[in-house]
């Protein structure tokens, strides 16, 4: 990994219109832990020994209101400002206060060009006296250094976005599917990754009410995803997508819809990458087999 690019998917902010629902489907079905709310009534989201990775706050959006993309330090953080700067991109300070909130240490505040709030920061809260403990059993999350897991974003410019993700945020492409849409046409996806996770963004360019298509949340054990299947099954949660296999990440997993709308994706076993020896690839399905929708 070069210094001038971000180095993990840190954390995910989510507009919520139903607070008390999304609590229940976070620590319930997927396994989060909730850290106490602030006062402005965020409640937190925990999976590996940082503050949080997920933060909910009420609102009519149902989708997702920023993302914070960690650097190792404040050097890295200043020769991306400078970059995107150059780029044309409003880039400015996060005040004290802001970076309070989200307990990093310093950060920059961005819009990506589809207007989502951008953030790149260093020095994250990490509690390591305070081991995660997830409401439900579970063996661990597949987090840490990898970051969060991954987003895959709706975009109005493929082009655009590819050229702040990878030319700005410094992210590499780790590789493509061409999507069958039904109607005949196809439509790509870019998959880019910023450390060994084989993607941590996604990027595809189809019309739709909402910036994330879905977040991806991995654990160690593909027992864990069988439970959360389950779990789905008895509480009337909709499986948009049942479990199946991908063929550029490998990973294991099935879709849920969460309670704004959007997608989550629930996995094991995703690929790692070694920039010294990877070749970018393009394939023409998005499944080895299964995710198929229900019915």
């Amino acid at each position: 990994m070069t210094t001038s690019q971000v180095s993990q998917l840190g954390y995910v902010g989510l507009e919520v219109s139903d607070l008390a629902a999304w609590e229940d489907f976070a620590t319930r079905i997927l396994g989060l832990e909730v850290v106490p709310t602030d006062l402005q009534g965020t409640v937190f989201l925990r999976m590996d020994e940082n503050h949080h990775r997920i933060a909910l706050r009420e609102g009519p959006a149902d989708d997702v209101s920023h993302v914070g993309w960690e650097v190792p330090d404040e050097d890295v953080l200043r020769t991306l400002a400078v970059r995107l700067e150059a780029q044309g991109l409003d880039v400015h300070p996060g005040t004290t206060a802001e970076a309070r909130e989200r307990r990093v240490d310093g950060l920059v505040k961005l819009r990506d060009p589809d207007g989502l709030d951008t953030e790149i920061y260093y020095g994250p809260l990490v509690e390591p006296d305070r081991p995660f403990c997830s409401p439900r059993p579970i063996s661990r999350f597949v987090a840490g250094d990898l970051g969060l897991g991954h987003c895959v974003l709706n975009v109005a410019d493929y082009e655009a976005s590819m050229q702040f993700y990878r030319d700005g945020l410094g992210l590499l492409i780790s590789d493509f599917i061409d999507i069958d849409m039904g109607d005949g046409s196809t439509v790509t996806a870019a998959f880019l990754h910023c450390g060994p996770r084989h993607h941590s963004v996604a990027l595809v360019e189809v019309p739709s009410p909402k910036r994330m298509h879905h977040v991806m949340f991995e654990v160690a054990d593909v027992d864990d995803v069988g439970v959360a299947h389950d779990l789905c099954v008895d509480n009337q949660i909709p499986i948009t997508m049942g479990m199946g296999r991908h063929p550029n990440d490998r990973m294991t997993s099935f879709y849920a819809e969460s309670p704004s709308g959007f997608q989550v994706e629930y996995g094991y076993g995703g690929r790692l990458i070694d920039d010294d020896d990877w070749q970018v690839q393009t394939y023409d399905r998005t499944s080895i087999w299964g995710h198929r929708a229900p019915g």
